[in-house]
């Protein structure tokens, strides 16, 4: 008898198979994969917040940490430097002939500055990091424990100590990462002498040209971040101290420009005459008479040429050139008058407005470029969501900081002017003696009224005055170390000197960082923790 094929019986249950499910699971996998490569490649350009210091243990430990960190700086710092090259050339590429604009474009990206600024900044990160770490190493008094223990009984959160009877904190990234900073925190001298090493040792790296620059940005961020951090230990602030310190660094840098060029950049002297918009020759005019007692007949010629120049300004001028005697020819007065300081306008305070006016026209689109790009780059979600605000905010700043400006020549010039309107009146009145009288056209009369000039800055932003003054101190110092060294009051410090003081400024600045970073300002916290990060 044949045998029946087997009765085929649908399962009474509902049966799925996940066919795809296989298939899933793995792209599910390799996306994560992918995430977590990518995450990893983004960490070695930008360093997320809140990471945690390295363990090190020994010398080798030590090495390897330093030199992955130096090689991570220079690439960083490399492409850096590139990117800027590029876009500052993309600005000017139509000016350039279009068989050079490929090797331009080569040398912008790969040119010796964005090889000397990579070796700069990889070289001071991987000497800093091996000095900072290793000091803890080799020095350690007798008794003492290894600030790079991995024992966390001895930490303490507030006034309690964490221990393994006591329920720990629970604590953001954020929070984990400061308490492993502190738990780290060493010798505030160990700071110190790393950073003075690796910053005197990597400045080398750079152009001449570029370390004084680069050692005066330094040196001013490092008293910045040491005065802040005594005024937090001990408890006095200076009201408005951004603006005294900005007006008594505009004092020494107005005196430089208008007595002693010499003791300024030339770049910086040209960009003063374009901003103020005042006749050079009014300026070196205005020097010899000071200075020497008299001025130079081609000088004065050359302001007559001036086609636009004033009638009565032209009267004012003649009569001065007739009355030309000596050797140096005299002015008749010991400083260039109103009508060589602003010859297209007779009047003073006409001029000193429209002068507010000009100067603001002609600011107004660079600081409209350095308010409106930050925000694209950093607030872009903002922008996107209330654009029409965040337009109207960086519009205010823009007109705020130009203001600023058209209000510091402004001051100025009118200063001057009364300063001098004051000095004949009082002259021929012959009420106050000679020696009184004097002061109004000695040479610290012109670094007073910097002095003045500098308190436009209260029309500024309160959140941007520090970083202007941080920017105009380095060129007061310069001025003042320039004049003091020709009069013979401070040494020569040769080859070495910007060195030195790379030295010093970054000792200063990473004693602070490691130790109070609250206390520097935050752009310089923000890129010393990319570079650096927390050890």
């Amino acid at each position: 008898m044949p045998s029946q094929p087997p009765v085929e019986r649908k399962p009474s249950y509902i049966q799925f198979t996940p066919r795809r499910s296989i298939p899933s699971f793995e792209n599910l996998v390799a996306l994560a994969n992918y995430e977590e490569r990518l995450k990893g490649a983004r960490k070695i350009v930008w360093r997320d917040r809140g990471e945690l210091p390295v363990e090190i243990h020994d010398l080798w430990e030590c090495m390897k940490h330093a030199t992955s960190g130096g090689l991570r700086a220079g690439t960083l710092a490399f492409v850096i430097r590139a990117g800027v090259n590029l876009i500052l050339l993309l600005t000017r590429l139509k000016r350039i002939k279009r068989e050079h604009r490929f090797a331009a474009i080569r040398h912008a990206m790969f040119g010796q500055d964005c090889f000397r600024f990579a070796a700069m900044l990889g070289s001071f990160v991987s000497i800093y990091k091996y000095i900072l770490n290793a000091l803890p190493l080799l020095y350690q008094p007798p008794g003492s424990r290894s600030p790079f223990a991995e024992n966390d009984e001895d930490i303490e959160l507030g006034s309690r100590p964490v221990n393994k009877r006591v329920r720990k904190l629970r604590l953001s990234v954020s929070g984990r990462a400061r308490q492993a900073w502190e738990r780290k925190r060493t010798k505030a001298w160990f700071s110190v002498v790393a950073g003075a090493t690796a910053g005197g040792v990597a400045i080398m790296f750079e152009k001449r040209s570029r370390r004084t620059a680069i050692g005066q940005q330094m040196f001013v961020r490092g008293l910045q971040g040491s005065y802040n951090a005594l005024a937090v230990k001990y408890g006095f602030t200076i009201p408005y101290g951004a603006v005294w310190l900005f007006s008594i660094a505009c004092a020494q840098i107005m005196y430089g420009f208008l007595l002693r060029p010499d003791t300024l950049p030339r770049a910086y002297i040209s960009w003063i005459d374009q901003a103020g918009q005042i006749p050079v020759k009014a300026v070196t005019i205005n020097r010899d008479l000071v200075r020497e007692g008299g001025f130079k007949i081609s000088d004065i010629d050359q302001l007559l040429s001036n086609p636009e120049l004033h009638p009565k300004n032209r009267t004012v001028l003649l009569a001065r050139r007739a009355m030309a005697t000596g050797s140096p020819p005299s002015y008749g007065n010991p400083y260039a008058g109103c009508a060589a300081v602003h010859p297209k306008r007779f009047s003073c305070r006409k001029d000193a407005l429209i002068r507010f006016y000009e100067v603001w026209k002609w600011v107004f689109p660079v600081y409209g470029a350095l308010h409106f790009v930050p925000v694209l780059l950093f607030r872009r979600a903002r922008f996107i969501k209330d654009p029409l605000n965040m337009f109207l905010r960086t519009l205010w700043g823009s007109s705020r900081s130009s203001a600023f400006l058209g209000a510091f020549v402004m001051i100025y010039e009118a200063s001057y002017c009364f300063k001098h309107y004051l000095y004949e009146n009082l002259r021929d009145l012959d009420l106050l003696p000679s020696k009184a009288l004097n002061l109004l056209t000695s040479k610290s009369s012109f670094a007073a009224l910097g002095f003045l000039a500098g308190l436009s800055l209260f029309i500024e932003d309160p959140r941007r005055r520090a970083e202007l003054a941080m920017y105009v101190l380095p060129k007061s110092l310069e001025s003042a170390w320039s004049a003091a060294r020709g009069k013979g009051y401070v040494a020569r410090t040769g080859e070495l000197g910007e060195a030195l003081l790379t030295a010093i400024g970054m000792g200063m600045v990473m004693r602070t960082y490691q130790h109070d970073p609250h206390n520097l300002s935050g752009i310089v916290r923000r890129i010393l923790y990319q570079f650096v990060g927390p050890n």
